[in-house]
């Protein structure tokens, strides 16, 4: 029996030397070097080696409370994730574009002659058009953000959002066929440069009645943020309206490029007056205004997330709050003799309120380091969501959150062992 625990300790040991190994090159450098004997100094005098006995006194304790703060954090990490990839297609919008569409509904198309009215107009730097094809790759559950688009003019409104080399713009504008692709819808699917796949549409067909058109791929474009979604393929309009059967000449939509943010109100204007009371009338809205208006209406995802995440601090408030005072009162009788043996009563507060600190951070960076992964296991997942990130503002966020759950949970207890005094303290055991 003792040969098998032998064997299995070392199996154990073996498997999890990734993860001690380091640590503990780094306790016998700081053996050879005295650095750990001037961290022990230093931990002694300023409490924190009470303060890490305290806390680890009940390891079953100590676990279970550290898992409830992981979880939560993992789950904030991740959800929070989530919710600014969502919130990135309105945030990252730009200031000087603009988008008009059918006044009636965004479904409802356009006239194609409408873009170069618009063109000249004073304040307009640059337009182009989109067109919405429903396309989805060799499962109709598969669908795929495409979009029709005037080649000529799409990177003039676009170009600052979507990089991709030169030769490739060159390629995309001297193949009808041609057709760009994000970065994680390519991974997506698998598809590289050069590759010819066809496309279904659910909304249009061919005019010998094929719902397929067949593309060759010229180019994969990244975004110039991080959090810029690239699930979604363009490819020409002049293609798409030569060959459909029904629609043709018309858009889903233009997107206007104005000289100057100040002077999208007087571009609004222009634009909804020259085609009012036509049958075709347009709403012009800055593009950060639509994109909200697009996600809102797949529901207030904000508020969901939003409501998962405080249900999860607020569980764990309640638990970790519960633990503190437990453990403090437990204790109860030692801090008598602390504070008889000469520890201030405002050293012993700040002792029990850096041990809820400690127990908060040490957790809390666990979670979100496990959110970390959580994150990159999503973003590499063969879904189709946008790209997560763990922003700097998202760990600052967090840290902050961490820094105020210890102390929300301290406090209490923290309070109570500065106000004991020593004949209570010593009476009570």
């Amino acid at each position: 029996m003792n040969g098998v625990l032998t064997l299995f300790k070392w199996v154990f040991r073996i498997i999890t030397a990734p993860v001690w190994v380091p640590f503990w090159i780094l306790w016998k450098l700081g053996e050879v070097t005295g650095l750990n004997a001037v961290i022990e100094a230093i931990a002694m005098s300023t409490g924190f080696y009470v303060v890490y006995k305290n806390l680890t006194r009940k390891p079953l304790r100590l676990s279970l409370t550290m898992l409830a703060i992981f979880v939560a954090f993992t789950i904030y990490g991740t959800l929070t994730a989530f919710q600014n990839a969502f919130d990135a297609g309105v945030e990252l919008s730009a200031d000087d574009r603009l988008v008009s569409v059918n006044k009636i509904n965004f479904t409802q198309p356009l006239p194609i002659s409408y873009v170069n009215r618009v063109r000249p107009m004073e304040g307009v730097a640059s337009v182009t058009h989109l067109n919405w094809f429903g396309g989805y790759y060799q499962d109709p559950q598969n669908v795929i953000v495409t979009f029709a688009v005037d080649e000529g003019s799409f990177f003039d409104v676009y170009g600052e959002d979507l990089v991709m080399s030169e030769e490739a713009k060159a390629a995309w504008l001297g193949n009808r066929q041609g057709l760009i692709v994000g970065e994680s819808i390519a991974r997506l699917n698998g598809w590289e440069v050069g590759q010819r796949i066809p496309l279904n549409s659910n909304i249009f067909s061919q005019q010998d009645g094929s719902s397929d058109w067949d593309f060759d791929i010229v180019g994969i474009y990244t975004g110039s943020d991080p959090q810029i979604d690239t699930n979604s393929i363009y490819f020409h309009y002049k293609y798409f309206n030569e060959t459909q059967s029904f629609g043709g000449n018309f858009i889903g939509f233009m997107a206007i490029k104005t000289e100057d943010p100040d002077l999208n109100e007087a571009v609004i204007k222009q634009v909804d007056d020259l085609f009012a009371n036509s049958p075709f009338e347009t709403e012009t809205v800055p593009e950060k205004v639509f994109n909200k208006g697009f996600i809102e209406q797949i529901g207030n995802i904000r508020l969901i997330l939003s409501s998962v995440v405080l249900a999860a601090f607020f569980i764990i408030l309640v638990i970790v709050g519960n633990s503190m005072v437990l453990a403090v009162r437990e204790r109860t009788s030692e801090i008598g003799v602390l504070k008889t043996l000469g520890f201030t009563s405002p050293r012993i507060f700040r002792m029990v309120l850096g041990e809820s600190f400690l127990l908060s951070i040490m957790s809390g960076s666990l979670g979100m380091l496990a959110a970390m992964v959580m994150i990159g296991v999503v973003n590499n997942a063969p879904i189709q969501l946008p790209t997560l990130v763990m922003t700097s503002d998202l760990a600052i966020e967090a840290f902050t959150y961490m820094a105020l759950l210890g102390f929300i949970t301290g406090i209490i207890p923290a309070v109570n062992a500065l106000r004991l005094n020593i004949i209570t303290a010593l009476s009570r055991n």
